[in-house]
């Protein structure tokens, strides 16, 4: 297999393992504003709605909230339902400082 073959290849896999951005705050919260590509899904309801976005238990997923408290117990019960690839990356206020913010 030549060079250009296996950068393809290689380029391709990275380019499936996409990080899943998880706002785990209320929807009125979500709607104020949320960083660009996040879906919502408010904590206390990640465990009835995880499968339907990510039934992958080892894909990339950063959940966050306003302070981190809420995204801290969504990961736990993530974690209780085998998922091995989530972090809590905490409060939204300091990720928006790093990150597109999106309004719609």
């Amino acid at each position: 297999m030549n060079i250009f073959m296996m950068l393809l290849l290689l380029c391709s896999h990275m380019a499936l393992a996409q990080t899943l951005w998880i706002d785990v705050r209320t929807a009125q919260e979500y709607n104020a504003g949320h960083l660009e590509g996040a879906i919502n899904i408010p904590y206390d309801e990640i465990e009835q709605k995880i499968t339907a976005v990510s039934a992958d238990k080892t894909a990339d997923i950063q959940l966050y909230c306003r302070s981190g408290r809420r995204s801290g117990i969504a990961l736990e019960t993530l974690r209780t339902l085998g998922y091995s690839n989530a972090t809590n990356a905490g409060a939204y206020e300091q990720l928006k400082q790093k990150q597109p913010v999106s309004n719609e």
